[in-house]
């Protein structure tokens, strides 16, 4: 809980909700080059970035940004339920947390209606 407390996204969640979304969150070490969600691919998980760097790109553009322990990914998927629309790529080993589209939709998307700050998939 504490990592996520440190997230941006989450700071104004409340401690209550903060603690429900820790308790549902799948904590998982990927290794250097392990490609955590494909561009094309259902997206049924939004994800949070606890360490670690990682690799943002596009098919159309190639690499596109970096990121870093703190920043999310894969909301675009979840939220509009459409294949990602990138991959990303852990550049050294990460620790990344994720939810599944329930979770997402129940307590992450009512961040988004006042943050016009979107990550990336």
């Amino acid at each position: 809980m504490t990592e996520l407390a440190r997230v941006g996204l989450f700071a104004e969640l409340p401690g209550e909700t903060l603690t429900k979304l820790a308790d549902r969150m799948k904590r998982e070490e990927v290794a250097a080059g392990t490609v955590v969600i494909r561009e094309g691919e259902p997206g049924d998980r939004f994800y949070v970035l606890l360490s670690g760097v990682a690799g943002v790109s596009q098919t159309s553009i190639g690499d596109r940004r970096v990121l870093r322990a703190g920043e999310f990914f894969g909301e675009v998927a979840v939220a509009m339920h459409i294949s990602r629309t990138a991959t990303v790529t852990a550049m050294t080993p990460c620790l990344i947390a994720s939810c599944d589209t329930a979770t997402f939709d129940e307590l992450v998307r009512p961040l988004f209606a006042d943050d016009g700050e979107p990550g990336s998939g």
